[in-house]
């Protein structure tokens, strides 16, 4: 069974930065595409980045320039930097992980608020 694992969610004012971390483990093909996506209340769930395992990275374009994201193939873990963080940034931010053979896995979710 897969399971991933996010961390670093949180309240932070709006200017500042936070970092999410997302492990996966168990029975877990070769990992192809790590990605963030965030649902707002009321809103419908969005990528914000996504990483290859070579490292190309996507953004959505309301976080380009301020969101960072990274990966260690060793440790099967993606990072979201976050800096310069507004309130519309607040949302419940999910981890995707999609292996080789596309199957993809959902993280249970991390809340960050932005307050104003």
């Amino acid at each position: 069974q897969v399971r991933l694992v996010e961390s670093g969610g949180g309240l932070v004012q709006a200017g500042g930065s936070l970092r999410l971390s997302c492990a996966a483990s168990g029975s877990i093909a070769s990992i192809n595409v790590m990605a963030w996506y965030r649902q707002a209340p009321g809103k419908q769930r969005e990528m914000v980045a996504r990483i290859s395992r070579g490292g190309s990275t996507n953004y959505a374009d309301s976080v380009k320039g301020r969101f960072t994201i990274s990966r260690d193939n060793a440790k099967k873990t993606v990072y979201l930097q976050m800096n310069s963080l507004k309130p519309e940034d607040t949302a419940v931010y999910y981890c995707n992980v999609e292996d080789i053979y596309r199957r993809a896995y959902w993280g249970q979710g991390t809340q960050v608020t932005v307050s104003s």
